[in-house]
């Protein structure tokens, strides 16, 4: 049944736990685009995406509390490097799965999740969750910090009783996720600072299949159990964000909302399959069938940048993955982003990024050694 879940949900795989997902590092464009057949308007930008973006797997467990509680996690970089250290960026998602509680980031308005929803806080924010009270959460982040280093450490359980006497209770899946540095962040850039997923106003029940298949593996501690609790982390996240990209509340400008745009759509997806043709502004808009006056005004005003300048920050994003493989030449990364010499490519990348193109590989590979420990 995991198996089938994660197939339908998610087609790439993981690495084990700390070890970063990895990218496509063919030459061209990204494997994704090359191997799919049919028209080039099914292409699934999303997925597209998200194979790009290295995710690594941190921290998975469940809190059953007991009111009067409360919880506070800080900044996540305060408490990354006990967590994940090899991490530039700590994602961080809760899902009440009994009960109901308060939660919220710190300085907005604390929101009532109830069983099924989902908080989600990509940025790093602090935040808290409590009940009955949102104003107790009074917790030291020196205790916060002690209390994911030995979660990360292996030294407590998957499953952690909390709170005082009263009567009611709320269980509810903590999940973190490290993020590696991105040239250009296609999918954490478009994200809010918080994001509030109510089991209500979700199209499909996989997130709850999802939510089912975790507890079981929480609670009956199997051999294995690790590993699979990591890639449900993972494709926990990844529904989070396509059901953020589909809701009516979702993201109203950049590229996701230009999926839900039918012009801005056609362009991104002419983009996604071919980012080392040369595009001009009059050849992407014949191909999306509009105008030149029409794509540039409706990508610009959906997406929230012109299209080529997009398809450089794009195209800065897959040289980035690429040169996260030492085997890989500058001269070919450069060819098959589209650059016809490796000077000018690296004059690009420097001028998108901020550093030279192998003075990024040495970073990236430094970060996967540590990831590796």
């Amino acid at each position: 049944m995991i198996d089938r879940v994660m197939n339908k949900l998610h087609d790439r795989s993981s690495g084990s736990h700390g070890t970063a997902s990895r990218a496509s590092t063919k030459p061209g464009r990204p494997e994704s685009a090359a191997a799919r057949p049919g028209p080039v308007e099914e292409l699934d930008i999303l997925s597209d995406v998200l194979r790009s973006v290295r995710l690594t797997g941190s921290m998975f467990f469940l809190v059953e509390a007991r009111a009067p509680w409360s919880t506070r996690a800080p900044r996540a970089n305060t408490f990354a490097p006990a967590v994940l250290p090899a991490s530039h960026r700590l994602v961080s998602y809760h899902v009440v799965t009994r009960g109901s509680c308060w939660a919220g980031v710190e300085g907005t308005a604390p929101v009532r999740l109830e069983a099924g929803d989902v908080l989600v806080v990509p940025h790093g924010d602090a935040y808290f969750l409590a009940d009955p009270d949102p104003a107790t959460t009074e917790a030291r982040d020196v205790d916060s910090v002690a209390f994911f280093r030995e979660m990360a450490a292996g030294r407590l359980p998957a499953v952690v009783t909390a709170g005082g006497n009263g009567p009611g209770t709320t269980h509810f899946i903590c999940g973190f996720l490290g993020c590696d540095s991105q040239a250009f962040d296609p999918v954490l850039g478009a994200l809010p600072s918080m994001i509030h997923m109510r089991r209500a106003d979700r199209a499909s029940d996989r997130m709850s299949h999802l939510i089912e298949l975790a507890l079981c593996e929480l609670r009956e501690r199997r051999q294995g159990g690790r590993g699979v609790l990591l890639r449900l982390s993972e494709l926990m996240f990844i529904e989070v964000v396509r059901c953020f990209v589909e809701s009516a509340g979702g993201p109203q400008t950049g590229w996701m909302a230009g999926l839900r745009d039918p012009v801005a759509g056609r362009a991104l997806a002419r983009l996604h399959s071919a980012p080392s043709k040369p595009w001009t502004l009059q050849a992407l808009a014949r191909a999306a069938g509009v105008s030149r006056s029409v794509l540039a005004q409706r990508f610009g005003r959906v997406v929230g940048q012109p299209p080529i300048r997009y398809l450089a920050q794009w195209r800065m994003h897959l040289a980035a993955q690429m040169l996260a493989e030492p085997s890989t030449r500058v001269k070919k990364v450069a060819a098959a982003v589209g650059y016809e010499s490796e000077a000018a490519f690296s004059r690009a990348f420097r001028k998108h990024v901020g550093v030279a193109p192998l003075a990024w590989r040495e970073r990236s590979v430094d970060t996967t050694q540590g990831n590796r420990q």
